[in-house]
């Protein structure tokens, strides 16, 4: 079983690595972007399950099968309901179809959970979680003020040039009398926007569809800087999960270890 994971480890790793350039360079994955790493892989995943089945009998394989099928449904409801980008889904529903289970034993171990994809997932939350604090150094280091918690989740850019960054607009900016007001937006006014698909201001909306954003960048070129949540893909802290995964193990796994003395 070990030759077909790593085969198709090595596809799903090249094919992240791509996606998360593209993501960061565009926003924007294209769907044929999997194709090869699916064509690559799904031999490799018939000749694992194969295996599993002649070693282990059916048991394993539904397992394992509805497990893929449980985390699919999950992130396809979470991308339909605007709480996930859609190529973050597709990126874990493909990388759990291509890699139900870890080729080699990591440094860490096997966790209880011998399926991949939910450590891949830990993983890269737990790894996301320094991102915040990237971004706060970085505004300190450049004086950019804000009240807590913006300075963890974002940074001011240019209004003149907002539409060319990448991020969700973090402020509501008003003008009247000829005077400009500003307020952030509260955390439950963020969550409202993922969740119901408005009253968020995406900066790429404002290059695709000028048109339809002039009253909102006149006032942002008016207010000078105007403070947009990061726009790091979730795919880069992904990739950078499932290399650790592969490699290290299930993060959240080995801590928990560590904590208890195990």
């Amino acid at each position: 079983m070990i030759i077909p994971l790593m085969i198709s480890s090595v596809a799903v790793v090249a094919t992240l690595l791509y996606a998360s350039i593209l993501d960061i360079r565009d926003r924007r994955v294209p769907f044929p972007t999997w194709y090869p790493m699916l064509a690559v892989s799904l031999p490799m995943v018939a000749w694992f399950y194969v295996s599993v089945f002649f070693s282990g009998g059916l048991w394993p394989v539904l397992s394992y099968l509805v497990l893929w099928g449980i985390f699919s449904v999950v992130f396809y409801l979470f991308a339909y309901f605007g709480l996930f980008g859609g190529a973050d889904a597709w990126a874990l529903i493909f990388l759990a179809f291509c890699i139900p289970a870890f080729p080699i034993e990591p440094l860490g171990g096997f966790p209880p959970m011998d399926f991949l994809p939910f450590s891949v997932l830990v993983n890269a939350v737990l790894l996301n979680l320094f991102t915040p604090l990237g971004i706060y150094i970085m505004n300190v280091m450049k004086k950019n003020r804000a009240p807590f918690p913006y300075p963890f989740l974002g940074f001011p850019v240019d209004g003149n040039s907002i539409e060319y960054s990448y991020g969700y607009i973090m402020e509501d900016i008003s003008e009247e009398d000829g005077i400009i007001s500003r307020r952030f937006f509260t955390i439950p006014e963020a969550l409202g926007g993922i969740i119901g698909g408005g009253g968020r201001v995406y900066t790429k909306d404002l290059r695709r569809f000028p048109e339809q954003y002039n009253e909102e960048l006149e006032l942002y070129r008016k207010a000078g800087k105007i403070w947009i949540s990061y726009g790091v893909p979730f795919i880069v802290p992904l990739t950078a999960g499932l290399l650790s995964a592969l490699v290290v193990g299930d993060l959240l796994y080995i801590l928990m270890l560590i904590i208890t003395g195990g």
